[in-house]
């Protein structure tokens, strides 16, 4: 029986791959000149933790000057994204999986700082039990913890629950966590999300398949 629910945040509960890249883009002209492509971002960029991106983007950067870049790029993300929408769908699983008692976290690669703003601008700051952020933990995705982590915090079993994710590195945490995962479609094609372990791909979380999935298992 279904009990958790546990979401990824950039481009699974809003759509934001194109803030990211315009603020990636920002920072890399401002830094050395660079130019970030679309193709780039989404191979190389898209659903990574800044700690291992940042030392592969400015290889030749300090440890602390890794840092202040990250930060930098953070903080023109947070002025792009002042408002956010919830993908559509969204707000009638979440009033569902309440209604239903079912647990709900966030696990997200993000800093925790951009992962408040987003929820907050989303309006659902206080809709999810927990928001486990992959820098606070050991290790973060793609390798499975931050959704184990996930799951010991909510009480459920893989079995029991349902993982949400657009990103492969999302996709094959949490399916290497043996959780069933939904690949939302925003960023990332239905077949590679298909591949990196997927079991349903989906637009958003008003499609039909979702809903009689959810269904079959309550």
């Amino acid at each position: 029986m279904l009990t958790a629910l546990l979401f990824d945040l950039d481009g699974t509960l809003t759509d934001t791959d194109t803030l990211h890249l315009q603020a990636f883009r920002q920072l890399l002209r401002e830094h050395d000149g660079r130019e970030l492509s679309q193709a780039q971002f989404e191979a190389q960029v898209s659903g990574r933790a800044n700690g291992e991106l940042f030392a592969e983007l400015f290889n030749q950067a300090s440890a602390e000057q890794r840092l202040a870049l990250a930060e930098r790029k953070e903080a023109l993300f947070r002025e792009l994204a002042a408002v956010l929408t919830p993908l559509p769908g969204l707000l009638r699983l979440l009033e569902h999986a309440q209604g239903r008692g079912l647990g709900m976290c966030v696990v997200t690669n993000a800093p925790r700082l951009n992962a408040e703003h987003m929820l907050t601008a989303m309006g659902l700051g206080t809709r999810f039990e927990h928001v486990l952020v992959a820098d606070e933990l050991e290790r973060a995705k793609p390798d499975p913890l931050p959704y184990l982590t996930g799951l010991q915090r909510l009480g459920a079993a893989a079995g029991q629950a349902l993982a949400f994710e657009d990103s492969l590195p999302g996709v094959k945490a949490a399916s290497a966590a043996g959780i069933f995962t939904v690949g939302i479609a925003t960023t990332q094609s239905a077949e590679r999300l298909l591949g990196a372990g997927a079991g349903l791909v989906v637009d958003d979380f008003d499609d039909p398949r979702l809903w009689a999935l959810i269904e079959g298992l309550c």
